[in-house]
């Protein structure tokens, strides 16, 4: 683990647009000197990436672990959904063995962000192979895409969403039954207590009330 004061910060934008004009960056940046400034922490050195999602290449990101190693510093994200549900990201954080801290939820840990990324990895396949199978349904029936049908194929999308919250308000609901069984009864306190658990919301942010009270609710 590196020094407790010594960090290593990386941003990520998604196109060359972004990159360019800043859109996004200065929010992280902000974030990050944000939460490095209450605790009196030292930023040594940022890097900005440029890239699209779906890439597996990151040359700043591996720069970036590199200068964690040599400064003996833990890696700074600004927001943990930004990263977390990226598994090229997870993959190339777990090889390094480097520390990071998200200032978003820097109760998180790379459990928890490998959780998130399998769970991300795994949704975006079904959702691939569901959109594929609908259309492939449609073209069978001898239907040119477009128009209405279109809407057929959203709805199956919907279903899926509604299918993937309802599986994670499943997964969530006996957590806070541990923390109401602790004496924890309003939603606020709940709410406080899986954020300070580092349990991450369906979006990979934090808890709320209303979080709270919507998956509740659902279940």
């Amino acid at each position: 683990m590196g020094k407790k004061g010594r960090f290593i910060a990386y941003y990520r934008v998604s196109t060359a647009r972004q990159g360019r004009s800043g859109l996004g960056l200065e929010a992280q940046r902000r974030a990050v000197a944000d939460y490095l400034g209450s605790n009196g922490w030292e930023l040594v050195k940022e890097f900005k990436e440029v890239e699209s999602g779906k890439r597996a290449d990151r040359p700043q990101l591996d720069a970036a672990l590199r200068a964690c190693k040599k400064h003996k510093a833990k890696l700074v994200i600004a927001k943990l959904d930004r990263l977390a549900r990226n598994v090229a990201f997870i993959a190339k954080l777990m090889e390094s063995g480097v520390d990071f801290v998200a200032a978003d939820l820097p109760q998180a840990n790379k459990l928890t962000i490998h959780i998130m990324a399998a769970m991300a990895e795994y949704e975006r396949d079904m959702i691939s192979a569901r959109t594929k199978a609908a259309l492939a349904a449609v073209k069978r029936r001898g239907v040119k895409l477009g128009g209405p049908r279109i809407r057929e194929v959203s709805e199956r999308g919907r279903q899926a969403q509604v299918d993937r919250a309802d599986a994670f308000a499943a997964n969530v609901v006996p957590i806070i039954k541990e923390v109401q069984k602790a004496g924890v009864t309003t939603l606020a306190g709940i709410a406080e207590s899986l954020n300070a658990r580092g349990v991450p919301t369906a979006r990979g942010g934090r808890w709320a009330a209303q979080t709270v009270k919507n998956v509740l609710e659902r279940a």
